[in-house]
């Protein structure tokens, strides 16, 4: 019996674009188990997806209550990580941009380019003024020019891997560095317990390797059809596309829709 979904959201959930079709709107409301969001994603933008329950935002670093739009957990890393991060990472990576995000906003130094228009961020003067502004730190992002983003993700876990954890979602060299043992799954978990929920009661969606934690606690998990490599190779359930509505589309033969 499935008590609970996981699915993130960019290329599982959502439609390109960040669109909910009514599909999946559909799907989520009528199936008989909890639906939870695991997200790269901040708060402040699944709060527009009209969506209730519970989202795991920012790789694990943040719940937040979507019914009453409230953080309810936050795990930061210490400033003094985030420095020391930052300072390996420039040995390591050339041309290197650091951001952080503080739960409420991105907050970045000059050379971090690694947002559209769509991820807004405030650019302050110097590195030193980002560390000084943010209140608290519950995910720093790396970004690098024209890098590819698995050797980057391969580079920075070395240098740095005894500090935080890292990975990514897939974006141009952008790298997504979360506090030490948190993780998508370990917060999931961790939820699960709360709710008497067992993982072999879970089934997980997800499309990059930010996502593998919960793909491989989940007791079923589906890569999409247009996941990572990595993603694909780990998980023997695929499902269709996003662009298909492929989330809909396995969760209406499980409930029988």
């Amino acid at each position: 019996m499935i008590r609970l979904i996981a699915t993130d959201l960019d290329g599982t959930l959502l439609q390109p674009g960040g669109v909910l079709s009514d599909r999946t709107r559909a799907a989520l409301h009528d199936v008989d188990a909890d639906v939870v969001v695991v997200t790269a994603r901040p708060p402040r933008f699944v709060q527009d997806l009209e969506l209730t329950g519970t989202a795991i935002c920012s790789n694990g670093a943040m719940i937040y209550d979507l019914t009453n739009r409230e953080v309810t957990h936050a795990q930061t890393v210490p400033l003094d990580v985030v420095r020391k991060v930052s300072e390996a990472l420039a040995e390591v990576i050339p041309n290197v941009g650091i951001a952080v995000e503080t739960g409420l906003e991105v907050l970045s130094e000059p050379g971090f380019q690694g947002f559209g228009p769509k991820n807004p961020h405030r650019t302050l003067e110097l590195l030193d003024h980002v560390f000084e502004e943010a209140h608290q730190v519950v995910q720093m992002l790396a970004w690098a020019p024209d890098a590819e983003v698995d050797h980057m993700m391969e580079i920075a876990r070395e240098a740095v891997g005894q500090h935080v954890s890292v990975t990514h979602s897939g974006g141009l060299g952008l790298l997504e560095i979360s506090p030490p043992g948190v993780s998508k799954a370990a917060t999931l978990e961790s939820l699960c317990n709360t709710r008497g929920i067992g993982k072999h009661e879970v089934v997980a969606f997800g499309d990059m390797p930010n996502d593998l934690s919960v793909l491989g606690w989940a007791g079923t998990a589906y890569a999409m059809g247009n996941a990572h490599p990595l993603v694909k190779q780990a998980c023997s359930n695929h499902a269709p596309p996003n662009t298909e509505d492929g989330v809909a589309q396995i969760l209406e033969g499980l409930f029988k829709l």
